[in-house]
């Protein structure tokens, strides 16, 4: 896994919300509701590789511009390659390839993803975005915004 980081833009977040009431201060850093763990936020590159493009990914991908929010990953296989890499539901690609992910159609970011068997990404651990991509309401532009699941 590379190490190398990358400069993107901060992501919108949500306003600060206390820790829930119903976990004593005593408890919280080792309660499972509870992570105040700022490092399991910050992008992380993963190296992932194929033998060829007709094999599978190994993760399944939701959302895009046209749904109004960026690109995550929405479920991952066990035991393929990408959950060894430690992806993760949640997970939002900020790019591919040093391609930008943060704005683009999901239909585009299929072909990326399927068309490459050296699959360099950028990602990061983004819940509240990744909830977004569960909402059922219209886009601006009257469509119906019910982001889609790849493989």
């Amino acid at each position: 896994m590379n190490t190398d980081t990358r400069d993107f833009a901060p992501p919108y977040l949500p306003p600060y919300e206390h820790p829930p009431a119903w976990i004593p201060p005593h408890e919280r850093d080792h309660h499972p509701d509870y992570c105040s763990d700022i490092e399991r936020f910050l992008p992380r590159n993963i190296s992932l590789q194929r033998s060829k493009t007709s094999e599978q990914l190994g993760f399944n991908i939701r959302g895009g511009r046209e749904h109004n929010c960026g690109i995550y990953i929405s479920k991952v296989m066990a035991n393929s390659e990408a959950d060894r890499l430690g992806l993760q539901e949640g997970d939002q690609i900020l790019s591919v390839n040093d391609q930008n992910f943060e704005a683009i159609d999901h239909s585009e970011a299929v072909k990326i993803l399927k068309m490459n068997t050296s699959i360099w990404m950028v990602v990061r651990y983004f819940p509240y975005g990744y909830n977004q991509t569960y909402y059922k309401g219209r886009s601006p532009s009257g469509a119906p915004d019910s982001p889609q699941a790849y493989r």
